[in-house]
Formats: structure tokens, sequence, C-alpha cells
């Protein structure tokens, strides 16, 4: 099928011209150190027409290039986009958002004949077709995934920044700001604003304050020192949505600030902070919610949302730090619709004014700090339990591990356990770890043509006419996407176990994607064997669903492999020892 691409979008793109959902072409992928252990890709794109090499992937699109989804040739569609001028001069664009519509396997060779973009030297475009809409810049909200679109011509007005009082610089997401740019301001509601801190050493005394802003795209941490804190303080107000421009940008230090983003903001002597009047549009906090009882599966470090209720709330106490300086503290349990608990420690004035009475609803941003604290209360607000949820007991998750770890309610098992205490006999499914080997996997049917569309994984139909047909979405596709279903045999020293692996925990297993994958079965047969034979004999820590099934009027119990990890053997190592000394004491 051929592909076309969006001639003159590059030329569009840098002059700041919003394009909807260019198709280009990557003719050259560059890996960038960023230091401090932050690195950045360069690509090269191609609009058929012209070239250019100021592409950056912003860091959250980095895995595309480290698994080798975006690379030389393959033709991508850019969802989201910004424009950015450097201290230099020099113009980058940063994607935003993109997808990979025609991988580089798909692809033949470079599309046309395009040549490198110069600013104000442009080429006759080929197009004809009418010039889209020119409107400011704004996030895209998707695409139809349409790979089989027709070449446009995009306008040569500039566009046109919002108001910006007291500056000429358009505004730009959160999401694209890194320390590379010069010019720039963003519109952001104030989520929480911290108190002033001070300090005293050797080199003087200071303060300091910090905030964190919010817009549609993401957000960041910002923080003013000394002239800055009495600038600024008492004017910003928690909630209230201000333009912020000509602040400084670099790597974020994760040890202070559990926002997710790489970068962070100090305010400086040229910073402007002016308040927005029209702000409804302007979220009021950035969050991505996990389920308490997912919190077990989650890395150590790891920075999460979570949504529960207040079951619990202990007395504020008073502790001395190793500086010798006095703190409040206080420990709260939280439940969440999963059932399961959590404690949470909170500290400072957080600790001193909250009020549990009532069965609060929280809202946190924790951090799975080390294997037994979680830290970090953001804001809360009221929101009272239903008629039935205060009198629910939850199930207790006080103490957490690591990836192959144990404790706490991860409910390890030894296959024959599993077997001798009938999990999966009961009305519900049950839950269990373990750590097994792979014995055998089978190939035969593992992979699926699936849809192709973000939110779907059915099966499709061939229509034998170059198109695939989803009955759940009711369309047909001219691609699909390979989908993993294994079927494998796991074994302890005990007993072994027949389980299912879909998607991600089936790759895990392999250790290769369904994409790849698929290739391999369709152009090379013997390595898509030796894939499946390098898997046996390696271990990993299972998490799994175990329920009764029935089929054709026969019962069978089911294991659903749930989450696969590699064995953290130190962690592993620690509950052995537990274990083995609890035993030692009966």
């Amino acid at each position: 099928m051929t592909v076309r691409l969006s001639e003159g979008a590059i030329e569009s793109l840098t002059k700041g011209i919003e394009v909807s959902n260019p198709v280009l072409q990557c003719v050259n992928i560059r890996k960038i150190d960023g230091g401090n252990g932050l690195s950045r890709f360069r690509v090269m794109m191609s609009d058929g027409l012209h070239t250019m090499s100021s592409f950056m992937l912003s860091t959250q699109l980095n895995p595309m290039a480290e698994q080798n989804q975006l690379a030389t040739n393959c033709v991508c569609m850019l969802k989201r986009s910004v424009a950015n001028v450097l201290k230099d001069g020099r113009r980058v664009v940063v994607i935003l958002d993109m997808e990979v519509i025609k991988s580089a396997d798909q692809m033949a060779g470079k599309i046309g004949d395009p040549t490198p973009y110069v600013e104000g030297q442009s080429k006759p475009q080929q197009s004809t077709a009418p010039a889209p809409t020119v409107r400011p810049l704004q996030p895209q909200n998707g695409s139809d995934g349409s790979m089989n679109r027709p070449a446009q011509s995009f306008g040569k007005r500039p566009m046109a920044a919002p108001s910006t009082p007291g500056g000429s610089s358009k505004v730009v997401p959160i999401a694209s700001l890194n320390p590379y740019q010069s010019k720039w301001t963003v519109r952001a509601r104030v989520t929480n604003k911290n108190s002033i801190r001070t300090w005293s050493n050797s080199r003087g005394d200071g303060k300091l304050f910090s905030m964190e802003l919010v817009d549609e795209s993401g957000e960041i941490r910002a923080t003013g020192f000394n002239h800055e804190v009495d600038k600024f303080y008492s004017l910003i107000e928690q909630g209230k949505v201000y333009y912020i421009s000509k602040g400084t940008l670099k790597i974020a230090n994760k040890q202070f600030s559990s926002l997710k983003n790489d970068y962070e903001m100090t305010l400086n002597g040229e910073t402007s902070i002016i308040p927005c009047e029209d702000s409804h549009d302007v979220p009021k906090v950035q969050c991505d919610f996990v389920s308490i009882a997912d919190l077990e599966s989650r890395e150590k470090d790891t920075i999460v949302d979570v949504i529960a209720v207040c079951k619990n709330t202990e007395d504020m106490t008073r502790i001395m730090t190793k500086n010798s300086r006095e703190v409040s503290k206080r420990n709260i349990q939280l439940m969440d619709m999963s059932g399961r608990v959590i404690q949470l420690t909170m500290w400072g004035n957080d600790a001193e004014t909250f009020d549990g009475s009532g069965h609060v609803g929280v809202v946190v941003t924790v951090l799975l700090y080390c294997q037994y604290f979680w830290l970090c209360v953001i804001w809360h607000f009221k929101i009272m339990y239903d008629k039935e949820g205060h009198a629910i007991d939850g199930q207790s998750m006080t103490e957490l591990r690591g990836p192959g770890g144990g404790g706490g309610n991860t409910n390890w098992k030894t296959l024959v356990e599993v077997k001798n205490e009938h999990l999966g006999h009961g009305d519900k499914a049950d839950y269990f770890s373990c750590i097994a080997t792979i014995v055998y996997i089978r190939k035969e049917n593992c992979l699926y043509q699936a849809c192709p569309s973000k939110d779907c994984n059915k099966k499709v139909v061939d229509q034998q006419n170059g198109m695939y047909r989803c009955e759940k979405c009711d369309k047909e596709f001219p691609d699909f996407k390979y989908r993993l279903m294994l079927s494998a045999n796991i074994a302890d020293f005990g007993d072994n176990q027949w389980v299912t692996c879909f998607q991600d925990s089936a790759e895990t297993l392999l250790g290769q994607n369904s994409g790849y994958l698929g290739q391999l079965k369709d152009s090379n047969e013997a390595a898509f064997d030796e894939v499946f034979l390098h898997a046996n004999f390696n271990t990993f820590v299972f998490r799994n669903r175990v329920k009764m099934e029935t089929y054709n009027d026969e019962s069978r119990i089911k294991v659903t492999v749930v989450d696969a990890k590699p064995v953290d053997h130190r962690e592993y190592s620690k509950r052995l020892i537990i274990n083995i000394r609890k035993l030692a004491a009966q």
C-alpha cells in the first residue's frame, strides 16, 4: 500500500504553524548524551519534499527509539509537537506524541527525493490540495490512524500565539520544556505551594520555597531562593493560574521531587509571574491512579498516584531528626475499592493539619521510598464513605517488598501448596506468587492477528482483499498488530503447572516483543524456534490468578500469569532467611 507523506509539513512546523497529524518519514535517528545519565534522541524527518534534522524526541518517547520502534525509514504520524527557538537562534521541533504507522521493515526505503530544508528557500510543492485551517497551538487528541491519507499543502501564516501579558513569548506546554530553550512562557495552575524553609551553614543563611505547577500536558516543580522568595511568595496563591516565563530549567533532583518530569524550574531575577484570568481550561491536578492492590507489583522508588479513603488516623507525634530538628509525624491507613489497606506516613505541616474524622477521601502522590515506608502527601479533599464502605474490613498491606522479594500479602505459595490448598475453587479467583522455572512453552498458535486500535485487542478477520475486520470495533483496517497468548509449563522444586500468559508477561518470558516475533514467524522459522528454545529453563517471579472454569460441562483449574519479573536474588534470600527463622522458632 502506497504511503503519502504530508508535503510542506516540515516548513509549517518549523514556523510554528499547527499541522494536524502530519505523516513524516524517519530518515535518520541519533542518540545524544544530555549528561546526568539522561539521553535524548535527535531525528531527521522527511515530508517527501524536505528533510530536517532538528526534530527532538521528548524524553517520555525515548522507549520508542530504545526498542527500535522508531527506526530509519519508518513512517510516523506526529500527534503533538511544539517548535522552540534555541539560544543560538536554531529552531527545534520537540515531538511530544507520535505513532509509528509503518515500521522500517515494511518500507522499501526513502520516499521521494527530498532536499534539506533551508529557511526562506522552499521548493514548489507538488500537491494542489487546499491549505488547512491554521489554529493556535493546542494538544492533539489522537487520530484515526489512517495510513492512506492524501498529500497536503500547508499555509505560510505564522501561528498566532496566545496573549501573554508582559512579554511576547508564546505559551508552550510544560511537557515540552527543556534546558535547551531560551524563550518560553507556560500557563499553569499552582496545585501546591510549600511553606518557606530556611537554612544556615558555613556559607551563610538562606531561604527557599517551592511550588508545583500543572497544565494539560504535565507537571513541573518550581523553586525560588532568597530574593525570589521575597518577590513572589506572598503573590502566589495555591489553586490560581499564572503565566510564568524566563525561569532556569535543569535536570530534576528526584530526591526532592515526586513529580513526573525529568526537569525542574528555578525562579531567577528575570522570571515573570503574571496572574491569568481565563483559567477554566487549565486542569487542577495531573493524576494517573493506581489501585492499592497493584502497589506491591511496582518497582522500588516508583512514584504513583492513589485515590483512597482514610480508614484510621493515628495521633500526631513529634520526633527528632539526625540533625536535631524536631518534626511532626502522623500515620494514617488508606483503603480503596480493592479492599486493600496501606499505611501512609505524613510529615510536617501535613501531619499537623490533617483531619481524618468523618472518613476523609484522600488523593495522594506517594513514593515507594524503600521496602517499608510510604511518603509525601500532596493534597486531599473531603468525601464521605458510601453507606457500607466505612464498615468494610480492609486487607492490610503494611509490609511491601520490591520485585522478587516477598512479605506482606503477596501470598507466596509453592505449586504443591496451590494444589493442596485448593486455590481457585471458591466463588472468586485467588491470587498467589511463586518463583518457578520455565520447562516448556508451546509455540503453536501463540500469535494472533489483533485489531490495530489502541484500546482493542480483539482478533481480526482477514477479508482476503488486503483489509482486516474487527467485529468489536465494527471497522476494517489495512493492517493489524500481533498479540501473544502463550501456554507454558512452569515448575518449582515440588511440582509443575500449566499457565496461560498474555501480551506483557509473554513478552517478558520470551524476551522479545510480539511485532518482532510475528515478523520472524513469517520470514525466518528457524530464528522463531530459537527464541522459544532460549526461553526454556529461565526462572521468574510469577504473580498468578487461579480460578475454576467450566467448559463443555468439564471443570478445570485455570492459572493465568498476571505479571512476570526476573528474580531479585537479594530480596528472595532475605525472604528465605525470615521463613527459616520463623520455622526454627516453632
